[in-house]
């Protein structure tokens, strides 16, 4: 087993792997940028080392540096997270270069399955069902023939990278040229490489991803699938295992799937197959990622498997010990990602700093973290400050847990998605699995939606009078903070801003 272990990222991902070296009896060492100097994963790790300065391609994205420390520091392997480096095979050949372990899959798999026609071509081959569509990277001038051939409505999408990045839906052909350059543009700038190619928008899908996890032995296990529909530009903000209303033998075959994928590229690690799930039960390779994913904690959570832990002791060479008929499913998990983001404009940033950071406790619930009371919400670097897990017997308890464990989510001093996640709980559809990627899309009322819940609303406002009159707040659970020009109300998750001339009588 590894004696020390360089966590290359940050926030919530470098906490948890830090809580699973120390469950492991190894000593974790975190990174940090200047920005991230007091952050929360600097203090959850045994030591920390400066990386560069607040701009991740100066700090976080910096691999020359990044393998320099683990090597001054003695570590003998790196966890990348997810983001940033974790699929980069050329810092996965760097580390094994200066003779590090790399905590993840093989540098030819990650560059294998990371340009997506080279992955559409292998699932291909290996029987894998895929989107119609491009199995190269097109010229401009390829792009109009190749849509016409496949026809309306496509995706033109980059052939690198991920999280919605140098995607484009084009229902007719004269949207396709100004799509087709904003995709390349976000692709160079995000990935450093402009490739793209188009397939056919599968319309109404269902997102549905299978957790696998295999040794250096041979040992391939599935894990059971992921619901991850919920999503605003293609990035995810809800998560659910097993996906809702989905019958055993499409389970079973879903899983057959991400195994074939899996062998036929060697797969070892953790790394999730995501499919898409059309209407008709009909299923299709989007991608893998090669790296542990965001929303693991519910796969965990209904199968007993703590994946962070096995990708360390499958890379210092352990047998995954066990098989695939050890692997069950144990009742339901949903999670909410809390990002600093304002809903009621259209999901924007919201950086800030964290005047009040108190997540729930409660039966069912888990919370990772990355930050805390005081924290800095940085606009260098991705918006989630944490993962609300709630599990329960039955989808209908681990809605319920979630939904009090949202109401009793308490953070001030920036806008967060939760009034959002607590709207998406009281939409029939939603309850009753009756979703598909493009739900937030065509339900969440945009512009105008604060206030989403009237009620609260009034009840902030009493608050906020309350406070300046100096006599107690009406509402017990609302924390107060009096401003210069304005009176911030929070409320069952949901914050609530008033100038004080809203209040005068």
């Amino acid at each position: 087993m590894f004696r020390k272990v360089l966590i290359a990222n940050r926030g919530e991902i470098a906490v948890r792997v830090a809580r699973a070296c120390r469950a492991l009896g190894i000593r974790s060492a975190a990174i940090h940028s200047e920005a991230d100097r007091e952050a929360l994963h600097v203090r959850s790790a045994d030591e920390a080392h400066a990386c560069g300065p607040g701009p991740a391609r100066e700090s976080y994205l910096c691999a020359e540096r990044i393998v320099a420390i683990a090597r001054a520091c003695g570590a003998d392997a790196i966890h990348p997270g997810y983001g940033f480096l974790s699929e980069n095979a050329a810092f996965a050949e760097r580390c094994a270069a200066a003779g590090l372990s790399w905590i993840g899959p093989p540098a030819g798999v990650i560059r294998r399955m990371g340009d997506k026609v080279v992955a559409r071509r292998s699932m291909a081959q290996a029987g894998v069902p895929v989107v119609p569509g491009a199995t190269e990277r097109l010229h401009d001038a390829d792009v109009a023939a190749a849509a016409r051939q496949i026809g309306y409505p496509v995706l033109v999408k980059a052939t690198g990278g991920g999280g919605g990045r140098g995607l484009r839906a084009v229902h007719a052909e004269p949207d396709l040229a100004a799509a087709l350059a904003r995709a390349r543009s976000e692709a160079g700038t995000s990935f450093g490489d402009d490739g793209v190619y188009v397939e056919k928008l599968v319309a109404a899908a269902r997102h549905v991803e299978v957790q696998v996890l295999g040794d250096a032995h041979g040992s391939l296990v599935h894990l059971f699938e992921r619901d991850c529909s919920i999503q605003r530009r293609h990035q995810k903000l809800v998560e659910e295992a097993p996906a809702p209303g989905l019958a055993p033998e499409l389970r079973a075959r879903l899983g057959d799937a991400a195994l074939r994928a899996a062998r036929a590229v060697g797969y070892v690690s953790a790394g999730t197959v995501e499919f898409l799930l059309a209407p008709d039960g009909a299923f299709y390779f989007l991608e893998m990622n090669t790296r542990i994913q965001v929303e693991h904690p519910v796969t965990e959570a209904v199968t007993g498997v703590d994946l962070v832990q096995a990708m360390i002791r499958i890379a210092a060479g352990e047998k995954l010990g066990f098989g695939q008929e050890d692997v069950a499913l144990s009742g339901h998990a949903i999670e909410a990602r809390i990002y600093a983001e304002d809903p009621a404009r259209g999901f924007l940033p919201s950086p800030g700093r964290l005047s009040v950071f108190r997540p729930p406790e409660g039966e069912g619930l888990r919370v990772d973290v990355g930050v805390e009371a005081g924290s800095e919400v940085s606009v260098h670097y991705d918006a989630l400050l944490a993962k609300l897990v709630a599990a329960g017997d039955t989808r209908e308890e681990a809605l319920a847990r979630l939904d009090a464990g949202l109401r009793a989510f308490a953070v001030a001093g920036v806008r967060t998605s939760i009034p959002f996640q607590r709207w998406l709980l009281r939409q029939p559809d939603f309850r009753a699995g009756r979703v598909d990627v493009g739900f937030v899309e065509r339900c969440w009322p945009k512009g105008g939606a604060e206030p989403l819940d009237p009620s609260l609303r009034a009840a902030a406002a009493a608050a906020a009078r309350a406070a300046l009159a100096g006599s107690a707040a009406p509402a017990a659970s609302a924390a107060v903070t009096v401003r210069p020009k304005v009176v911030d109300v929070l409320i069952q998750g949901e914050l609530f801003s008033f100038a004080r001339e809203e209040l005068s009588p």
